[in-house]
């Protein structure tokens, strides 16, 4: 809740990855603030749309209301405020199994989803090649993410750069979220690994 709060006023939009999908979860995550919600493990097109009804208001979706929250601006009416929650909030459903991926375009369809984020390693374990990152199969799989994601006009992500993995590479399939390997940056420098994957 603090690290959400000490956004206010930033430019920075909080993004928070709830444990499961429950509209408990979601809408408390919503309630202290947060810009973007990431649900775990959601395997098909009706967990992908219950996901999005429950992040937004109605008539869009079902979040009860707990008043104004959150920075989003000033409103001329509570309805206004709502519109702009239901625009501009971002929807990122994690892919992490074999069923999601078999029913990626499906997922895809669902209106709503602002990004499709990949979780590395439980996809791994989940299509039998488990923590093995420059696995062919594991790399078809990206391929198959980053193409569907670009046929359905959302951004396909990675809840961290897999080890063997470069951010340009993942550039190169299509992906455009990612968690940046800050850690190595920090002892390379931070400008010097920006414009490794700039584009």
């Amino acid at each position: 809740m603090r690290a959400v709060g000490g956004t206010r006023g930033t430019d920075a939009s909080p993004i928070v990855r709830v444990g499961d999908l429950r509209p408990d979860q979601i809408c408390y995550a919503l309630d202290i603030g947060a810009k973007g919600i990431v649900v775990p493990m959601v395997n098909n097109p009706d967990e992908a749309a219950q996901m999005v009804n429950w992040c937004r208001y109605p008539f869009a979706g079902a979040r009860s209301s707990a008043g104004m929250r959150g920075d989003w601006g000033e409103f001329s009416s509570y309805r206004e405020y709502m519109d702009a929650v239901n625009e501009q909030l971002l929807i990122i459903p994690m892919i992490e199994t074999q069923e999601a991926l078999d029913g990626i375009e499906d997922i895809l369809r669902v209106d709503g989803i602002d990004v499709l984020l990949v979780g590395p390693s439980d996809l791994s374990i989940n299509i039998d090649v488990p923590l093995d990152y420059t696995n062919a199969k594991y790399h078809a799989a990206l391929d198959r993410i980053g193409a569907a994601c670009q046929a359905a006009g959302v951004a396909p992500g990675m809840f961290f750069v897999p080890p063997g993995i470069s951010p340009a590479e993942l550039m190169e399939k299509g992906f455009r979220f990612f968690t940046l390997p800050w850690a190595g940056w920090a002892t390379e420098g931070i400008q010097a690994g920006l414009a490794a994957v700039r584009r």
